[in-house]
């Protein structure tokens, strides 16, 4: 058996439940061996706080992924999740074409908009740039809103299961092979996602938290690549992923005065156990 080494490329909040300080621990207690390229620093989270400072990394970025091809250090996986500007994205590409191993995952979660609008800093330019980037990945993890963005069409808060299925084949369109679509609620009482895998589409939700929170994708993320590098289909990752993110919104709960990230960490034997089964 070979042990695993795996990449998450998105930047670092020294504090706040959210990004790199999401994905190692829970990659990790996951059983693998977890690798960071680092895009941004921030002190702390951007939402639940007054002030936050910021470094962009991508110059740094290039000179690790060139001291690790020239020792030759590979990688079975590669997850990305929020990235800066269109330096950083470039050197997510770099590393998928000079540090992976034959063979390697690449899972892309394109965290650039929420509820109907771009991140601060984003531009059509950089949607476009990462609709070239989500063309090679193996997996990606869009919301509603970035695929809305992906695919030229009108973002709307209220749609059908139609719209969603017209929105995975758009996205399979431009090159995706398997999709799975979060934050998708048909009723307004469940939430969930939506699955585009081998042609088809369907559908997993689960109940709908009364308290929402900064930091849950990245959780949904981390927790799906785990599930899928340790050998579960896309359907049971993605129903892992759910079911974990609606136990530390639930966790969270105990906490209100914890605004800027899902309780996660007390719940991360459940994960193993969850993984184990």
């Amino acid at each position: 058996m070979r042990y695993k080494r795996i990449l998450t490329v998105q930047d670092i909040s020294c504090v706040g439940q959210c990004s790199s300080t999401v994905a190692l621990p829970i990659l990790s207690v996951c059983g693998f061996e977890t690798g960071v390229l680092p895009c941004s620093l921030l002190s702390n989270h951007t939402t639940g706080f007054d002030d936050y400072s910021f470094k962009d990394l991508a110059d740094e970025m290039k000179e690790i992924i060139d001291k690790w091809q020239s020792q030759q250090i590979k990688f079975s996986a590669v997850y990305s999740g929020y990235i800066g500007n269109i330096n950083q994205l470039k050197m997510l590409e770099k590393v998928m074409d000079k540090c992976l191993e034959e063979g390697a995952v690449r899972i892309i979660d394109p965290a650039m908009a929420d509820n109907g609008q771009l991140y601060p800093g984003f531009d059509d330019q950089f949607i476009e740039e990462v609709k070239a980037l989500i063309s090679k990945a193996d997996y990606i993890l869009p919301n509603v809103t970035e695929a809305c963005l992906l695919t030229g069409t009108e973002y709307t808060e209220v749609y059908n299961q139609q719209f969603i299925e017209m929105l995975l084949r758009k996205l399979a369109e431009i090159g995706c092979k398997n999709i799975v679509l979060t934050g998708v609620s048909l009723d307004g009482h469940s939430i969930g996602v939506a699955i585009y895998t081998n042609g088809n589409c369907s559908f997993h939700f689960h109940e709908k938290v009364s308290r929402s929170s900064p930091g849950t994708g990245d959780v949904f993320a981390s927790v799906f690549t785990g599930a899928l590098l340790k050998g579960k289909n896309i359907f049971d990752s993605a129903e892992i992923a759910s079911t974990f993110v609606v136990e530390c919104l639930k966790e969270t709960l105990k906490y209100p005065d914890h605004t800027y990230g899902p309780v996660f960490e007390p719940l991360l034997g459940k994960l193993i156990e969850a993984m184990n089964n």
